[in-house]
């Protein structure tokens, strides 16, 4: 798979990661963030991380704000 390719997965994740199960979101944002290493994507990875940090500790509004972010960086990649 090509990069943009990638990038369209990773964009779609992120968009669907506001359904489903706290574990079911947890695991998407696990993805992305392995993802973007993968991709050589070490500072978005880590924004991935802290994201998925936030929901871990139940801060819904930091772990919104930290998809959206992801959502903004990661179209620029294209």
């Amino acid at each position: 798979m090509n990069d943009t390719a990638r990038i369209d997965v990773l964009l779609a994740t992120l968009n669907s990661a506001d359904v489903g199960s706290l574990d079911a979101i947890a695991k998407k944002m696990g993805q992305v963030q392995v993802d973007l290493e993968s991709l050589g994507q070490q500072e978005l990875a880590g924004a991935a991380g802290e994201a998925l940090g936030a929901l871990r500790r139940g801060d819904v509004t930091e772990f919104r704000r930290g998809r959206a972010f992801l959502q903004s960086k990661i179209g620029h990649l294209r």
